[in-house]
C-alpha cells in the first residue's frame, strides 16, 4: 500500500468508530469504561489527533462488532445492497443517513425524528470534540445548547463546538422532523466563499436560534 492510501485509510479510521459508537449510542465514557482505554485517547483518536494502535482497533472492533476491514474501509460491499449507504435507525426511531463516507475531515448526515404523540422531555445532552452544523429542513426542532433552549425551524441554522453540552428533540405537533449536520473536527470552520451581490448588505439573522453560539 502507498504512503498516500495509508495514510488516507489512517485519517478515514476515526469518524469510522465514532459513527460505530454512536450507531450504538454509546459515550465515550461507556466505551472507556467496557475497554479500558481512556476517553482523552479515544477522542483523540475519533478526531484524528492520534493514530489507534492494533492492539486499540482489535479492542474497539470487538466492542462494536465491527470488523478491522470495515473500520479501514476494506470490507467488499455486500452484492445484494442497493445503495452504498444504508440509513442507520435507534432504539428511538430515529433515523441517520450517512451522506459521505467517513473519509475524515467534514463528514455529513440527514437525521429524521419521528412524530410525538406526547410533548417531548429537555433533550438528553452530551458533549465531545469536534464541531457541528445543524440545519432543520421541516418541522420544528428543539436544540438544548448547555442552558440554552432554542426552537429551530425550516431553514434555521445553528454552529457550535460539540465540547458544549448538546441535544435535540422533535417539537412538531403530530409530524417528523428532517435535519442536516455536518460534523468537523475541533477548530474547523466553515468558509464562506461567495461575496454579497453589488450594492446590498449581507442579511443580519433577526433570531437569536439562527447562530446560537458565538465566538470571539
Amino acid at each position: 500500500m502507498a504512503a498516500n492510501d495509508m495514510d488516507g485509510t489512517l485519517a478515514a479510521i476515526g469518524p469510522r468508530l465514532r459513527a460505530a459508537r454512536e450507531h450504538h449510542r454509546a459515550t465515550l465514557a461507556a466505551v472507556s469504561c467496557a475497554t479500558g482505554i481512556s476517553t482523552s485517547t479515544l477522542s483523540r483518536i475519533e478526531t484524528g489527533r492520534r493514530k489507534p494502535t492494533l492492539e486499540v482497533l482489535l479492542q474497539l472492533s470487538k466492542e462494536y462488532g465491527v470488523s478491522l476491514d470495515e473500520l479501514a474501509g476494506t470490507a467488499p460491499a455486500p452484492a445484494a445492497e442497493p445503495r452504498a449507504t444504508a440509513p442507520l435507525t435507534f432504539g428511538d426511531d430515529k433515523v441517520v443517513l450517512p451522506l459521505t463516507r467517513y473519509v475524515g475531515g467534514l463528514h455529513a448526515h440527514k437525521h429524521v425524528l419521528p412524530a410525538l404523540k406526547d410533548p417531548p422531555a429537555r433533550p438528553r445532552q452530551a458533549s465531545h470534540d469536534g464541531y457541528e452544523w445543524l440545519c432543520v429542513l421541516y418541522g420544528r426542532l428543539w436544540l438544548a445548547l448547555g442552558d440554552q433552549d432554542l426552537i429551530l425551524t425550516p431553514g434555521d441554522v445553528a454552529e457550535f463546538d460539540t465540547r458544549t453540552p448538546h441535544g435535540v428533540a422533535n417539537t412538531s405537533p403530530g409530524a417528523p422532523v428532517e435535519y442536516l449536520i455536518m460534523f468537523g473536527p475541533q477548530g474547523e470552520r466553515l468558509r464562506p466563499r461567495t461575496p454579497p451581490a453589488a450594492g446590498r448588505q449581507s442579511p443580519q439573522p433577526d433570531r437569536a436560534q439562527a447562530h446560537p453560539e458565538k465566538h470571539p
